[in-house]
């Protein structure tokens, strides 16, 4: 749900407790994601003036990288043993479908800020629906790690407090930077992160560079560049 639903918005926002979640984790070390860096000094710019804009309603010291969230793997795994592992083999067989794909470097757009009840994000929208081709790819060769429908957003933070929802509203709609930004697209990574460090930052395992391609429009024929 988000705080800008006008049907469906959350009461209230829900502070991200700082412990360990050993119920979750079990005992395993990182959790897999597929993201896209976000390295456009603009929308970074933006992500810092959003930060200080909610100020200290969010947790200190969030160290993970900008980026977009494409699609949760799990917890990386030799074989499978609870249904939240990501096998080996799974992400071998992802890397090979986006290969064969050979998707091109493309454009989001980034807006203003919205939330989730857990964190704020800026949005994200996607004229060419790239995402979906590119998530489609991946869910066919393993199942995603979802509660909830994907969402594509970049997180600014993380609560640290629970605020009334119309509060959080005010403050949401007080920032009055809307104007759509670029965001180029070259690099599709698939990261990990501990598991035991809410915060911590994301670690590149395998980098897809998405600039040796050239997008067709059906999607199927790309060619690489030169250069």
């Amino acid at each position: 749900m988000l705080f800008s639903d006008p049907l469906q918005a959350p009461a209230q926002s829900i502070a991200c407790a700082q412990r360990d979640y050993p119920e979750w984790h079990r005992g395993r070390a990182r959790y897999g994601v597929w993201t896209l860096p976000v390295e456009c000094p603009q929308v970074l710019a933006r992500v810092d003036r959003a930060q200080q804009h909610l100020g200290d309603w969010l947790h200190a010291g969030y160290r993970r990288q900008a980026h977009i969230t494409l699609f949760v793997c799990g917890f990386p795994a030799g074989q499978a043993q609870f249904d939240d592992d990501f096998p080996s083999e799974r992400l071998e067989a992802q890397l090979t479908a986006l290969q064969r794909l050979d998707t091109g470097a493309f454009e989001l757009q980034i807006g203003g800020l919205d939330s989730f009840a857990s964190a704020p994000f800026l949005s994200v929208s996607d004229p060419a629906g790239r995402l979906q081709t590119l998530r489609a790819t991946l869910a066919g060769h393993s199942a995603e790690i979802r509660q909830s429908p994907y969402h594509a957003h970049l997180t600014v933070g993380l609560y640290a407090c629970s605020l009334p929802g119309q509060t959080l509203q005010a403050r949401l709609a007080a920032f009055a930077e809307d104007e759509l930004l670029p965001l180029p697209v070259g690099e599709l990574h698939y990261s990990t992160y501990a598991a035991t460090e809410l915060f911590g930052p994301l670690h590149t395992e395998r980098c897809l560079d998405l600039r040796r391609w050239s997008w067709s429009p059906d999607g199927l024929a790309a060619t690489p560049t030169t250069g």
